[in-house]
This record gives C-alpha cells, structure tokens and sequence, in this order.
C-alpha cells in the first residue's frame, strides 16, 4: 500500500503528534537518551513518521551532527540517492579525512562523476561510509534520521547497514522507520539486522477510540458525534492518518451520514486502498461488494446470496492483499476495515441495494436480515418498518441497544405519516436505546429533531425528558426546557411525573437542596401511581430513598422497601437509579460490605447482559467503592480505572468516575494522578454547577492532599466539603467519610481544637444512624488530638480500640491507618513491630502510597523521647498549649522534622508555630528559646 505524499502529514511538529504512543515514546526516548538507536515499523499511515519527527526534534539538539534522509518508492531505483542525502552536505568536512581509494570512491558514488558501483568499488565504498560516520563522530554526537527505509534504494541500504553493524563504542545512533504490515514481516527482520548491536525495535499499532476522538480533536475535527467517531475508529482500523481523513472528509460534507448508514470515504482513500480493484474480475469485484455490504460475511453466505463461484473469487482477492488469508477462518475478512468502506462507497446505489437485497433472504439472524431489507427499499414501506422495530426489540433484548437505535431509526423511516406507531413514537424508542447505549449526542439530535414536528403531548414531553437525560450532571445547560415540558404535559399525571422527577434532579444537582429534591421525588411518585406509570413511579421511589439515606432521614428504610414491593419493572430493577441501587447504598453506608459487594455485583453483570453504558460506568463506581472500602486496593484500582476509561469513552459520568479514580489512585496507586484526577472532578463539577458531586471531588482532593503530605491543602479543601455539606443537608458521615480525614489535618497543623468540634459533631450523626466504621475512625482521629495534647496513653488505648473494631468491621485500610498511628505514637524503640504490623496490612492491601510513607517513617532519624506532659519552663507561659509543645521539644534539640513526626503535625506548622513563639516571646531563634529558658531556670 502506497501512502502519497499528499496524504502525509505536515513536517511541522506539533504536541499532538504522540496520541496514544506515549508509552512508547517513552521508551524510545529513553533509549536514544542512554546512546542507543531505535527502530520504528508498523503498517502504513499508521504514525511512524510523525513518532520519529518528533523524537528527530528533541534528540537532534543534542547532537552535534544530523544525517537525514526520507526515501520516496519512484526514487527508489536510483543508487546512492539515499547516501547523497545523509552524506552530501558534509563531503566537503570528511573528504580529507578519508584515505585516498575510500575518498575516490565516495565522491564518485555521491557526485555521479565515473563509474563507482558496489560491484566494481565495494569494499572501498563500504569502509569510505563507515570512516565518514566515525570522522564526524570525533567532532560529536551524530544523529542518523532515516524514514521509509522500506524505499533506500539497495546500494545505500547496504552500506548504511554495513556501517551501523561496526559503529559500536562510537557515538552515532540510528533513528529510523520502516513500513511492515505484521510484527514477524521479513522486512521487519531484514531492517532490524541491518541496525546497530542493541537497536530498540518499537511497533506502532493501532489507536483506540479514545485516541482517535483525542486526535480529531486535536486536529481540528471535534464535536463529531460518538457513534460517528466509533463508526470513523472501525472504518479506520485505529489508523491515524486513514482516521484523520475520514474526519476531514465529513467536516467536509455538507450531509453527514444519518445513523446505520456507512461513512463517505474520501476520494483520496478510494485510491489508496482500491488501487488493487482493477485486476479483479467482474465477478470476484460483485462477490467482494456484497461480502462489504454483510456484517460477517462466510463464503457459505456469499453461496446463498447468489455468488456461486464466492471460494475462488475471495482466493483471488486474497492473492491482491484485499482480504485476509486465514485458513482456520470461516469469515471472509478484508485485509483492512477501510477497503471494505472504499468499496462499498465506490459502488453504484442500484449495486448496493441488489446485494443488501440478496443478503435479506440469505442471512440467517433476523437482525441481519431486517436490516438488509430496509437498505435494500427506498421510501416508505409499513411492513419493512414493522420488521425493523421486531429486530429493534430483539437487539434490545440481546443487549445491543446500539444496534436497537440504528434499527429503530431505520424502522421510523420506512413508517408512513400515518402509521400506528408513528414515526416519531419509533424515532423516541430509538433514542432511548441510544441513551442505554452511552451515545448521548445521537439521543439529543433524535429528540430534538421530533420537537421540530410533533404535536402529540405524550411525544413531546418524552423528546423533552430525552434532551433533559441527555445533559446529565450539565442540568443548568436545559433549565429553560422544564417551562416548555410542563406546558406540554398539561394536566395528565403520567406526563408530569415524568416531568416532575426530572425536577427532582435538578432540585439536588442544580440547587444543592435535598428537602426540595426530595420532595419533588415524592409528588412525582404520587403522579405516577395516580397515571399507572410504575416504571415512573419506581424510580420516582428510588430517588426519594437515596435522598433520605443520604440526609440521613428516618424514613430511608421505609422508602427502600416500597420501591422493592412488587410489581418490579425489569428496566428499573438494575437502573443505576433504581431501587436495586438503592438499597446498594444503604448497604454500603451501613457497614455491611459483602451484601453490598454481591448486590453491586448482580447488578453489574445485569447491566452488561443489557449493554446500558450509564449503568455499567455507575456499578463499576459502586463495586471499586466497596473494594476500596474492604481495603482491596489494587482490586479497587483496577475497576475505578476500567469505569474511568468506559466513562471518558461514552461522555457519561466522567466527573464521577474521576472521582472515585481519585480516591482509588490515592489508595493504592500514584498520587500525583490521583491530585490531578480530584482537581480535574472539582473543575467539572464547579463548571457544571453540580453542588452534589462537587463536594464529593473536594473530599477525594483533600484525601489525596494528605497521603501526599499536604495536610493545609487537606484542611482547605475538606473545610469547603463541610461547609457545602452544612448547606446541603447532608448529616449522614458515612455519605463521604472525609470527617476522620479533616480531624486529623487539623491536629498536623496545630489546630486540635476544629479537629475536636469536627469529631464531635460527626460523632453525633454516626451515634444516631448506627455508623460504626466512621465511629471508628473518628475514635482514631480523636487519639491524634489526645496525644498533640500530650495526653499519650489516653490515645494508645484509643487507637488500638478503633484498630481492632475497624478490622472487625472488615475495613482493612482504615485499620491499617490505624496501626500506622499507633506505631509512630509508640515510636521505633519499644514500638519496632507496631511499625512491621502497619507494613503488613498495608502491604496486604496494596495500598501503596500508605506504605511507602511507613518506609519514610522508619527512614527519618528517631526523635529524643520527651515526658507526655513536659514542664514548660515560666518563660513559656504566656504561650498556647501547641506553642509550648513545639519550644519543650525545641530545647531537647529536637529538629523541626522530629517535631512534626512526635506531635503529628507538617513541618510547616512546626515552622509557623515557631514564628509565632518569636513574636511572643521577642526573640528571633530556636537559639533565643534555649537561652532564655536557661536564663530562667538559673534564677
């Protein structure tokens, strides 16, 4: 396959340009920075270039000498072209240090004058390249930049191999690219022999389609819908230059393709892939275009479509490269996803419409054959669109409501005006399967499209719930569709419940009031009941007791078990806003883990057996929580990470999963990516005005601010979580657990007395609603306030308590946290083990950062013991509790970080507190402390 030049990508090098390789990149990098060379290949279009531009840039300044060279294929014929362009503009500096014969020879092969060959000057030729390599290389580094090596032509492939087999111990690396189409290619091996000892071979594969929407973007093609971006990452095979094409091509398009439809592939890529299509036969060309039109297409379904001869007409196209030969495989598969495109773009309409119309009757999925029909009719037809909804509801069924979408809009267009259903009642159903399935952007366009034409209420205030879903957290973005939707609804209970529980969201997201949100869940489940809508009502229910658990209401219990009662709707039952997740959080909150782990994971499983994207992203949220929650760390990681990735995928709930990454990441993973995941979740719910989850991303952000030793930023951010919470109505600790986190910052930075109001008053709620785990906790912070009042056996036998009721409550990294306390209170004489304890448990669950900060512990020079209350001496007097603290630790020599580790504070508090000891006492050193208390104590 040919790339032309036309089609590759601009020289100029960009922060773009490494989409999806920075791993790669990295080694690479780190190679060329430890003196090696480098070795990229992969198919064409597929990066190469841009990878080795880029890393030319950021190496090139460091070399003394850079030797390019870029081979074309209709050059490649010429000998020594390549070498005159690595070596042409320095013959003038290395000629006179060549011998004689090897100069001759040289300058013969790059300047054309006589009759050098590799035949007739071989050996002189070879040695002249390899001393003009080394000659340079007595001046400096020398970078040799080789793209498309595929194309060198063979007289300078060879004497470039010969001189980078012998450059060993000579500073001169390789940085090159070459095209293979698979990781055993020849090519691949031949190329890779002809590198220095050690070359680091790096294959570039394909992008993913979040890398592939990152690129579009990138280049200017953003805002595509998703499905047209995964539509555009099939078609592409993950290619970034085929995918960068397509994008361009329909940005291009004044009618972007409607949904099911296959994507305009450009004139360009036509000619790029189909190149080959002129030496098929007539036949073996119409056999290829109905195996494009078929969705897993066998040569026993090409028989039957009517393509007798489909064996050696597939045989023939196979000897082409235009389909895959694997002989174990009963598929017939194009040898990329683009020639399949191409050729189906290529072909007239009245061709496409006959083989999808073969392909109605030979296939044997209903699903298939529905959908072969309707692109095989133009116009209206009640029978097709009756058809296309059945395959709908199959594909539903299935769990592919994407597939159910495509089918349902292709079923709205084959229904007359006057249908019963009508079009639009088809065209809603299809947007609500492409909700289930995460492509929120095609729901809104089909939603809003119905409001241009409907007049029935009922499918109007369904198009405006849709548009509504659509938003999601963003709900300040529609407030002026509630208006319109209630106008709609009229006076018919079921239209305003719908619409009146959609109020209820917003009152929570939008407004940050929970009475309010709550009751609007209320009326909306009364409306419900009264119009016999008990999908409405259920999850009118549901949300009422997830309120009330939240403000930690009484009536939570009794609201759970009515969204329970029977009869269920199995579209509600494993909602992620149904009672069944409900209940998930009453569990959780409740301290009883594994009925919660084997709840969220029913649900889990459910939800995919369905394919509802929203769903799935929510419950793998709720199982990674329950993990992390377990002390299951690296488990918990794991899962947040996976829900992260499906959310960033289908722009749903990114904020949330950023979130929960956050705590995860912190946890047991990096914490410089768990700070910038909270910071990221803290400015998606400031930009979206969502209060609920922003308090939520503040707690995640001061949970990583302390395991990272920021205990002021843990006191700023959980301070603004408390306040939020207050407004809120929040009163139930176990909703965000940030309490234990924000009393013990607070003992770090020399403010036990807000340390101690915050126990207590979370004390309060956690002893009302039965909390135990957060009882628990706020014992072990209450332990921390103890000993920074040098109460220290008061808070051993705190700690230990709260250790052993954590770890019978199955709270395996709150109990660690709690053995770590109690090992730096003990100190690393007496207390040696307690410090190999809380390296254990940490160790065992995973939990990384935590122990890393044990190792740190152990590492840091043991502080002088000091008596639990030491005497301040008269010249301390008139200082506060802490201030005394730090200047009796002070005059036993202790150093600033000893002080922070004996009293549990930062080094900055020590640091403040010492400034504000000066100005009290009038001095101006730690010196000044020692010698005035001397001072006194002398009298």
């Amino acid at each position: 396959m040919t790339v032309r030049r036309d089609f590759q990508e601009s020289a100029r090098c960009r922060p773009d340009l490494v989409i999806g390789r920075e791993e790669l990149f990295a080694g690479a990098r780190e190679q060329l920075a430890s003196g090696g060379s480098v070795l990229l290949h992969g198919p064409a279009g597929i990066g190469k270039s841009t990878v080795l531009r880029a890393l030319a840039e950021e190496y090139g300044a460091t070399a003394r000498t850079v030797l390019r060279c870029s081979a074309t294929e209709s050059e490649s014929h010429l000998p020594f072209l390549a070498l005159a362009d690595l070596l042409g503009l320095v013959l003038d500096e290395v000629s006179p240090r060549l011998p004689a014969a090897q100069r001759t020879a040289l300058e013969s092969a790059l300047t054309g004058r006589g009759e050098s060959s590799l035949q007739r000057d071989g050996l002189a030729l070879r040695l002249a390249v390899l001393s003009a390599l080394r000659a340079l290389a007595t001046d400096g580094p020398v970078l040799v930049v080789a793209d498309d090596l595929q194309w060198l032509d063979p007289a300078s492939a060879e004497l470039l191999g010969f001189a980078a087999r012998r450059l060993e111990g000579t500073p001169v690396q390789l940085l090159c690219a070459v095209r293979t189409e698979g990781q055993e290619s020849q090519e691949y091996d031949r190329q890779l022999r002809a590198c220095p000892p050690g070359t680091l071979a790096v294959r570039l594969g394909p992008l993913t389609r979040a890398q592939v929407a990152q690129l579009l973007d990138h280049r200017g093609h953003g805002g595509l819908p998703r499905s047209t971006v995964r539509e555009i990452h099939r078609t592409s095979g993950g290619n970034p230059l085929f995918a960068l094409e397509l994008g361009r091509a329909l940005a291009d398009s004044p009618t972007p393709p409607r949904p099911g439809e296959p994507l305009p592939v450009p004139t360009s890529l036509r000619a790029l892939v189909l190149s080959r299509l002129d030496m098929l036969s007539v036949e073996a060309r119409r056999t290829l275009l109905v195996a494009s039109a078929g969705a897993r297409p066998t040569p026993a379904l090409l028989r039957a479509a009517g393509r007798e001869n489909a064996e050696a007409e597939c045989a023939q196209a196979a000897e082409l490269g235009l389909l895959a030969t694997e002989p174990d495989a009963p598929a017939v598969r194009f040898a990329h996803p683009l020639i399949s495109a191409a050729l189906y773009a290529e072909a007239p309409a009245h061709e496409r419409r006959a083989a999808h119309a073969a392909l109605s009757t030979a296939a044997s999925d209903p699903i298939e054959r529905a959908r072969h029909l309707a692109l095989a009719t133009t116009g209206t037809d009640p029978e097709v669109a009756a058809r296309l909804a059945e395959a709908a509801a199959l594909a539903r069924d299935r769990g592919a409501p994407s597939v159910a979408a495509q089918l349902g809009l292709l079923a709205a267009r084959r229904t007359p005006a006057d249908g019963s259903p009508g079009p639009e009642e088809r065209r809603l159903a299809a947007a609500e399967d492409a909700i289930t399935a995460g492509e929120v952007d095609l729901a809104r366009d089909i939603a809003r499209e119905v409001l241009t034409r409907a007049s029935v209420p009922a499918d109007r205030v369904r198009a405006w719930i849709i548009v509504i879903d659509t938003a999601g957290h963003t709900m300040t973005e529609v407030d002026a569709v509630f208006p319109q939707a209630l106008a709609d609804a009229g006076d018919d209970p079921r239209l305003l419940a719908l619409v009146h529980y959609q109020l209820a969201w917003r009152a929570l997201i939008v407004e940050g009031d929970f009475t309010e949100a709550r009751q609007a869940a209320a009326h909306a489940a009364e409306l419900a009941a009264r119009g016999q809508d008990r999908r409405t009502e259920l999850l009118a229910l549901a949300f009422q007791a997830q309120t009330e658990t939240l403000m930690g209401h009484p009536e939570a219990p009794r609201t759970i078990k009515r969204a329970l009662r029977e009869p269920q709707d199995p579209r509600v039952a494993c909602h992620h806003n149904g009672a069944g997740s409900a209940r998930f959080r009453w569990l959780v909150m409740g301290d009883q883990l594994a009925e919660a782990r084997t709840t969220v994971t029913g649900l889990l499983r459910e939800v995919r057996r369905r394919g509802s994207v929203e769903s799935e992203v929510h419950f793998l949220r709720g199982l990674a929580e329950t993990e992390l929650r377990a002390g299951h760390c690296g488990r918990a990681l794991d899962l947040a990470r996976d829900s992260l990735r499906l959310a960033r995928d289908s722009g749903i709930g990114e904020t949330a999963s950023a979130m929960l990454t956050s705590l995860a990441e912190a946890s047991g993973g990096e914490v410089d990516r768990a700070l910038a995941l909270a910071r990221e979740a803290v400015q998606h719910a400031e930009e979206d005005g969502d209060q609920m989850y922003l308090s939520r991303a503040l707690g995640a952000l001061g949970y990583a601010q302390l395991v990272a030793g920021d205990p002021a930023g843990t006191v700023r951010s959980l301070r603004r979580v408390r306040s939020l919470e207050l407004g809120l109505g929040i009163t139930d600790p176990a909703r965000g657990r940030w309490q234990g986190d924000l009393a013990e910052a607070l003992v770090r930075t020399g403010e036990a007395a807000e340390a101690q109001d915050v126990i207590d008053v979370s004390r309060e709620h956690a002893l009302r609603l039965g909390r135990e785990s957060v009882l628990a906790v706020l014992d072990r912070s209450e332990a921390l306030v103890r000993a920074a009042r040098g109460d220290r056996e008061a808070a051993v036998a705190q700690l230990t308590s709260a250790q052993d009721r954590l770890g019978k409550l199955g709270y395996g990294l709150e109990e660690a946290r709690a053995a770590f306390a109690l090992a730096r209170l003990r100190g690393r004489g007496p207390g040696a083990a307690a410090f190999d304890d809380a390296a254990r448990m940490f160790r065992r669950c995973r939990a990384l950062p935590w122990l890393r900060q044990v190792e740190d512990a152990l590492a840091a020079p043991e502080p002088e013991p000091v008596p639990d209350r030491p005497e301040a001496p008269a010249a301390l007097e008139v200082l506060a509790a802490m201030e005394r603290q730090v200047a009796a630790l002070v005059m036993e020599g202790a150093t600033n970080r000893e002080i922070a580790a004996r009293l549990f504070i930062s080094v900055k508090t020590v640091e403040a507190t010492l400034t504000r000891v000066y100005r009290k006492l009038g001095i101006r050193s730690r010196v000044d402390i020692v010698r005035l208390a001397a001072a006194r104590r002398a009298r």
